[in-house]
């Protein structure tokens, strides 16, 4: 899974999961068809829609030197009814 980098658990995304929709960050350069093959495959599911849109980077300042992190794209995925994907947690130790 090369271009999907995690999912995203903010209030929003959370909600539209009772809608069946699952929100993921990927790689700017990854093709919506891409990421419908990558889910696909990795998740076997069946994706019926996806939507997108590019977030912008942040400013940040370190000390004197004032940076920006990359711009990357978030991807709302809807699947069909009767599909889910199960919770992604990180394991604690």
């Amino acid at each position: 899974m090369d271009g999907i980098k995690y999912a995203v658990f903010t209030d929003k995304s959370i909600r539209l999961l009772g809608k069946n929709q699952y929100t993921f960050n990927v790689e700017s350069g990854s093709t919506r068809t891409e990421i419908k093959h990558w889910v696909e495959l990795f998740f076997g599911v069946k994706v019926i829609a996806m939507n997108s849109h590019r977030l912008p980077g942040k400013v940040k300042r370190m000390g004197p030197i004032l940076g920006h992190t990359m711009h990357y794209r978030r991807m709302i995925i809807t699947l069909q009814p009767g599909y889910s994907i199960p919770p992604l947690r990180k394991k604690r130790t």
